[in-house]
């Protein structure tokens, strides 16, 4: 049985997918969005998720673009549809797709902070080349005191008890899996991304973010958004703006934002955007019942909330 409370989760890179257009609600605005993404990226995003090649798509220049859109078009259909979610929240970059769904910014405003983010990121990882690893079977606890005094790794995503993600450079997350396969890992998974992302070596592209977060238009949320640096409500538009600064180079906690949704009591998670990352997390969490807009299909989610 699905909770009476909703709550909006927005997954981030990584959930790019060949095809991820093609089962779109219809949006009159959409086309028009994408178009604009392809002339701030410089880029065929049509093309590339389209028909790929699946390395294009893996870039960060073309997934945050598209994965923003994606999501939001998700969320605002959704909301048009007459789900309106007592919480929001994403995962990294689908805390703009959230905040964008609020109304804490336009759809277009938030599109051209995004792109920047995409461009800044995939600069930082080529001056300062990282990687991440996803640490399955250890808790957050004994991670932090396995990769202790190893140079160069963080841990960077607090996914959900046993899901744990580290990064840093290829020597320090090389060092890491080492230590903690020592440490009683079950596996220690590669993750194929481009940078250290949410961790200290990202911290170039977090300034210059700030810079242009400082000058953006920032609203008070119509909707409480549970973001990744401080996972509690928030709806002061420069409260979420100072969250958000510290983003790209802070862990994603988002365990405590799972512990935050389900606060109150059983909520039902949708998760709007391609794939069902965030929707497998959120299954393991009491009081949560978890369905993925995607697979689960619009319509079927209409019925299951109505």
């Amino acid at each position: 049985m699905l909770a009476s409370r909703t709550a909006f989760v927005f997954p981030g890179q990584g959930s790019q997918r060949l095809g991820m257009l093609d089962s779109l609600p219809e949006h009159d605005a959409f086309p028009r969005l994408l178009d604009a993404a392809e002339a701030l990226a410089d880029l065929d995003l049509r093309k590339i998720a389209t028909a790929g090649p699946e390395s294009d798509l893996a870039d960060t220049r073309s997934a945050q673009p598209l994965l923003y859109l994606a999501d939001w078009c998700w969320g605002d259909a959704l909301m048009d549809a007459g789900v309106v979610p007592s919480l929001l929240a994403g995962h990294s970059l689908g805390e703009l797709a959230a905040l964008a769904v609020a109304g804490v910014f336009s759809v277009e405003a938030g599109l051209e902070l995004v792109v920047e983010r995409s461009k800044l990121m995939a600069t930082c990882a080529l001056t300062a080349p990282g990687t991440m690893a996803a640490v399955l079977g250890l808790q957050r606890d004994a991670i932090e005191q396995a990769v202790r005094g190893i140079d160069g790794v963080w841990v960077a995503n607090d996914n959900s008890q046993g899901q744990v993600v580290v990064s840093g450079t290829h020597e320090g997350v090389g060092a890491a899996t080492e230590a903690l396969a020592d440490a009683g890992a079950r596996k220690v998974v590669p993750l194929n991304v481009a940078g250290a992302f949410h961790s200290p070596l990202m911290e170039p592209a977090r300034a210059a973010f700030e810079d242009l977060i400082r000058g953006a238009d920032f609203r008070d949320a119509s909707i409480p958004v549970v973001q990744n640096t401080h996972p509690t409500p928030a709806t002061s538009a420069e409260v979420i703006r100072e969250r958000l600064v510290a983003q790209i180079a802070a862990p994603v906690r988002w365990t405590e934002t799972m512990a935050t949704l389900t606060a109150e009591g059983p909520v039902t998670i949708i998760e709007a955007g391609p794939g069902s990352v965030l929707t497998g997390l959120a299954r393991k969490v009491p009081d949560a019942t978890a369905l993925a807009v995607e697979s689960s299909g619009f319509e079927h989610i209409l019925k299951e909330v109505s």
